[in-house]
């Protein structure tokens, strides 16, 4: 089996089942399940699709991962409740198997099609984090990619990778799958984060906010 193929596979599944278990926290129905759950899977390579120039009906034609999506879906449904409430547990462990995956498989999507680096890293990315971003957005929350831990860093790095022609086999592009799972868990464990500038009013030791002291300083003054 390819390793397109291979990662396609168990991108896939990984984000089928996640979008699944984002669903069944936010008591969903069966039908939203079954539609966040294929949305989650499948989002990022229709995304990736419309960047690079592939028709997006393209996704008709890969039956066997509807299938399949369709199934890991049910799956998890269907699973005991003692099991679905050790999801939290490993949300980020699926999530960055379905990062890892996707983001390998747009990455060789773009090269295979002799795209420049530019256009790898651009697939690899989106492919990687599209399919999450929808998910959360539809499930009302915050994306993750836009403010946890590291995240798109990962599928940046697996694009240059890529696009750099550093991969000539499936055995190196698994170890690359691996890798990335390692780092992104990594980065979960340990809360690496990029760097980010707060647009509110900072707090004085006091405790007060610096409008609060202006007024202050203000008053006294006129007194």
């Amino acid at each position: 089996m390819h390793a397109f193929e291979i990662f396609s596979i168990i991108g896939t599944i990984a984000f089928a089942m996640s979008g699944a278990f984002v669903a069944m926290e936010e008591e969903y129905d069966i039908l939203g399940i079954l539609v966040l759950g294929l949305v989650t899977a499948f989002g990022g390579g229709v995304i990736r699709n419309i960047l690079i120039g592939i028709p997006v009906t393209t996704l008709w034609s890969q039956e066997l991962l509807i299938k399949l999506a369709i199934a890991s879906i049910i799956l998890a449904f269907l699973l005991p409740l003692g099991w679905i409430k050790h999801w939290k547990r490993t949300e980020a462990f699926f999530d960055a198997i379905g990062l890892s995956a996707f983001a390998i498989q747009g990455g060789l999507y773009a090269a295979n099609m002799h795209h420049p680096l530019s256009a790898v890293l651009v697939a690899a990315v989106m492919t990687g984090i599209g399919g999450g971003i929808i998910r959360d957005l539809l499930a009302g929350r915050k994306p993750l990619v836009l403010h946890d831990e590291i995240y798109a860093v990962w599928a940046m790095i697996v694009g240059a990778v890529i696009g750099l022609n550093w991969i000539h086999s499936t055995w190196q592009a698994l170890l690359l799958f691996a890798v990335i799972v390692l780092l992104r868990m990594l980065s979960v464990f340990y809360k690496w984060k990029l760097p980010r500038r707060m647009l509110q009013m900072s707090s004085s030791p006091d405790g007060l906010s610096d409008s609060n002291n202006t007024k202050g300083k203000h008053s006294r003054k006129t007194a």
